[in-house]
């Protein structure tokens, strides 16, 4: 009979941390190297994609403006500009910010490889079966986070910035954004995204767990749609097509969370059944 678990005795405390030591080693290791990567193109990166949804032209506006012009839907997103300079107040501002960047990006580049230690780590403790899922959960985690950044980067971000950049107090007011303001906002949204998309995993091991059950997803998902709603409003022009276009995604991603816990929980008491 194969074995279930690697003996708890084989790996003392100490050994535990020194694994633990060299996971975290190796993942800044692996974060410079794709740092130095992204700063070598930080002219880019800044121009290209950072600055780009500051741009009228961004492909996010034009497509927003093509369905208003086609549905005839709220114009708001037809933009000519977006009303704000993005400025620098301190002496060393734009170098910190060009490798806080390229750090950011770095990460983002290198978090299928992360995701490698990770898993390479936590395998020990696995049941034999479960291991030879390495490459499913590695890459269904980096695939979720990587259509969670490009989410935030086209979806929220865009909107995001041409809500703030538009919403004025007064006309005596004059919009200056501090660079490190406009980069902090980029950064949170899209990592933030990244991790939301990961919700079907977390959700997997948490049921894998028994922390949470389909049914405990289901009696609250009245709740997490209202959650969604208000928040695809807030980041949102007043029209159905680009709320429903950020809803979606978010709807799909809890749904499918659904479908991973009551599969979960449905294998669970097979297992009891059969043991039983």
């Amino acid at each position: 009979m194969a074995k279930n678990k690697k003996e708890a005795g084989e790996m003392s405390f100490l050994d535990h941390l020194e694994e633990l030591r060299w996971l975290l080693v190796r993942s800044t290791l692996a974060i410079v190297i794709g740092a130095c990567v992204a700063f070598t193109f930080s002219g880019y990166i800044f121009d290209n994609i950072i600055f780009a949804p500051k741009r009228s032209d961004f492909i996010t506006y034009r497509i927003f403006c093509d369905l208003a012009n086609k549905y005839d839907l709220d114009k708001s997103f037809c933009v000519t500009e977006i009303p704000f300079d993005i400025i620098s107040r301190t002496m060393d501002g734009q170098f910190s910010t060009d490798i806080w960047t390229s750090i950011t990006a770095g990460l983002i580049l290198v978090f299928p490889y992360i995701l490698y230690l990770v898993w390479k780590f936590i395998s020990p403790a696995l049941y034999e079966k479960e291991k030879r899922y390495a490459v499913s959960f590695i890459l269904s985690t980096s695939v979720l986070f990587f259509l969670g950044v490009l989410f935030g980067y086209f979806l929220i971000m865009p909107l995001s910035i041409n809500f703030l950049g538009n919403y004025t107090i007064s006309n005596v007011v004059k919009n200056n954004v501090d660079l490190d303001s406009y980069l902090s906002l980029i950064k949170t949204t899209v990592i933030s995204c990244g991790l939301v998309f990961e919700l079907p995993i977390i959700i997997y091991f948490l049921a894998k767990l028994g922390l949470v059950t389909a049914t405990f997803l289901r009696k609250y998902r009245r709740y997490a749609y209202v959650i969604i709603l208000i928040l695809a409003a807030i980041v949102t022009p007043p029209d159905v097509v680009s709320q429903m276009i950020v809803t979606i995604p978010l709807a799909i991603l809890f749904e499918a969370s659904i479908f991973i816990a009551a599969r979960i929980n449905k294998n669970k008491e097979k297992e009891a059944l059969a043991n039983g």
